[in-house]
C-alpha cells in the first residue's frame, strides 16, 4: 500500500522548457537517478522523489525555475526521457506526465507489467484512485492537471502530481509512496506541498472517518434521489449563525514545501552556511582528492563548486534540502535567476557524472566515492567556512556569465564589459 508522503505550494508559471535546456536536463536527472540508486538503492531514489524538498532541490540543481511550479513537469518528462533507456539495468519505470500524458497512466502500466511481471492492472487502479482522491476526497481548490507514476520492477512506486488554482496564479504538488500506507483514505499522503488556503474539505483525514461512514449511511438510507431533496431544502433554510473559527487544518507532521512569489534568489532563501561549506569543500578539496574526477577536459574551479551541489543532492538528508533555492546556485535557471544558466559549466558536470557512473558499472566506483567525500567535507567545513554573501555570489555569477557560456530564454549572454577577460574560461 500507499502513504502521502508531503505536499508543496508554488507560484503557477507559463511557458516551455527551450530544448537546450530539456536536453541537458534529461542527462543530468538520468545521471543522477542512477547515481543515488547505485549508492542507496531503487527504493530510497523513490523515497528522495516522495520529499517534496528534495524534488524542488533536485529541479534547482538541473537548472530550472527554482521556486515555480515548472519544477514538477519538468523533472517528471526530464525523468521519462532519461530513464525510459535504462529502465532494464535500473527497473525503473516513469509513466505518465502533463495532460493527455497524464491520461495514458494506466495504459502503460499494464504495459510495463506485462513485460517485467508485476501487477499492471492492479496499479493502473492504484493510479487512478490517488488522482481521485487529491481531485475529490480532498478539495482544496486545486484541480489536477498533472500525474506521475513512478514505478520500480518489484512494483514499488510514487505518484508525482500536481493542480493548479488559476484564480491564485498557485499550484499544489502531492506526492505519495508506496511504503507503509495502510489506507488511501486515512492520511494517506507522503506529503502536499503548496499555499494555505484556509479550511479545506479533506475527506482522505483519518478525522473524517465519522463523516465518511455518515455519507455512506445517507446514501443507503436515502438515495441519491432523497439526498438531492435533502440538499434542496437545506439551500431554502435560513443561513445559520457562523461558528467559531476552527484551526487550520494541518497535514500532521507531513513535509510541506511553501515557495515565495519573487522569481530572484535571496540571502534569505539560502542558508549561507551550507553554500560557503559547498564552496570551502570544493576549494580545498578540488585540487588535491579529484584528480581522477576532474579528467573530463576543461573542468576547473567552477565545475567543482557546482559538483559540491550536485554531490548533496545525491547524499544529502532530508533536513538538508529546506533552502531549495541554494541548488539553483549550481547551474542558474533558464529565466535568468539567479543567473544565466552557465552551459559550459553544466556539461562539464555532465561530463564528471558520466565517467563516474560508467566507471562504477564496471565495477570502478573511485569517482562515485570522491563524489562521497566532497558532500562530507562540506557538511564539516560549514561549522567554520566563512564566504561570500548569496548576493555577492549572484553579482560574480553574472559578472562572468559571458565566459561560462551564460544563457537564458531570452539567449545568450553577452560580455559584461569590454574589459579583458583572459584566462576566465580555465575556471570553469
Amino acid at each position: 500500500m500507499t502513504r502521502r508522503s508531503g505536499s508543496a505550494d508554488l507560484p503557477l508559471h507559463g511557458g516551455r522548457v527551450p530544448r537546450w535546456l530539456a536536453d541537458r536536463m534529461t542527462r543530468l536527472g538520468a545521471l543522477l537517478a542512477e547515481a543515488i540508486v547505485r549508492e542507496y538503492g531503487r527504493d530510497e531514489f523513490l523515497r528522495r522523489l516522495a520529499h517534496p524538498f528534495w524534488f524542488q532541490s533536485f529541479g534547482a540543481v538541473m537548472g530550472m525555475d527554482w521556486h515555480s511550479s515548472g519544477i514538477t513537469t519538468s523533472v517528471i518528462g526530464a525523468l521519462k526521457r532519461g530513464l525510459g533507456p535504462l529502465s532494464g539495468e535500473l527497473g525503473i519505470h516513469v509513466c505518465g506526465g502533463r495532460g493527455r500524458y497524464s491520461r495514458a497512466t494506466p495504459g502503460e502500466l499494464v504495459a510495463i507489467g506485462e513485460k517485467v511481471g508485476f501487477d499492471g492492472s492492479a496499479l493502473a487502479s492504484a493510479s487512478r484512485l490517488v488522482a481521485k482522491v487529491d481531485s475529490a476526497a480532498v478539495q482544496d481548490g486545486f484541480d489536477l492537471y498533472l500525474h506521475g507514476f513512478i514505478v520500480g520492477d518489484d512494483g514499488r512506486w510514487v505518484v508525482v502530481q500536481q493542480g493548479m488554482n488559476g484564480e491564485r496564479r498557485q499550484a499544489r504538488r502531492y506526492h505519495w509512496l508506496s511504503e507503509n500506507l495502510k489506507s488511501f483514505v486515512d492520511d494517506p499522503h507522503a506529503a502536499v506541498s503548496g499555499p494555505r488556503q484556509g479550511r479545506i474539505v479533506n475527506l482522505a483525514d483519518r478525522r473524517a472517518q465519522a463523516s465518511r461512514s455518515a455519507q455512506l449511511a445517507l446514501l443507503r438510507t436515502l438515495g441519491p434521489d432523497g439526498i438531492a431533496r435533502e440538499f434542496a431544502r437545506l439551500e431554502d433554510a435560513p443561513v445559520p449563525e457562523p461558528a467559531p473559527a476552527a484551526e487550520p487544518l494541518q497535514l500532521g507532521l507531513l513535509p510541506h514545501l511553501s515557495m515565495p512569489d519573487h522569481h530572484d534568489v535571496r540571502g534569505s532563501d539560502v542558508i549561507a552556511r551550507r553554500l560557503h561549506g559547498a564552496l570551502a569543500a570544493a576549494a580545498e578539496n578540488g585540487p588535491r582528492d579529484f584528480t581522477e574526477l576532474l579528467q573530463v577536459p576543461g573542468v576547473g574551479a567552477r565545475t567543482v563548486r557546482a559538483l559540491a551541489m550536485v554531490a548533496e543532492v545525491v547524499h544529502g538528508a532530508p533536513c538538508r534540502f529546506s533552502d531549495p533555492a541554494r541548488f539553483s546556485l549550481a547551474h542558474g535557471g533558464k529565466d535568468r535567476h539567479p543567473f544565466p544558466v552557465p552551459t559550459r559549466v553544466y556539461d562539464h558536470t555532465i561530463g564528471v557524472l558520466k565517467s563516474a557512473v560508467e566507471n562504477a558499472r564496471i565495477g570502478r566506483d573511485e569517482q562515485l566515492a570522491a563524489l562521497r567525500r566532497l558532500d562530507a567535507q562540506a557538511r564539516r567545513l560549514e561549522r567554520h567556512a566563512k564566504g561570500p554573501t548569496v548576493e555577492q555570489y549572484i553579482a560574480e555569477e553574472r559578472e562572468r556569465s559571458h565566459d561560462y557560456g551564460g544563457r537564458s530564454v531570452f539567449g545568450w549572454e553577452p560580455p559584461a564589459s569590454a574589459a579583458p577577460a583572459s584566462g576566465r574560461k580555465k575556471a570553469s
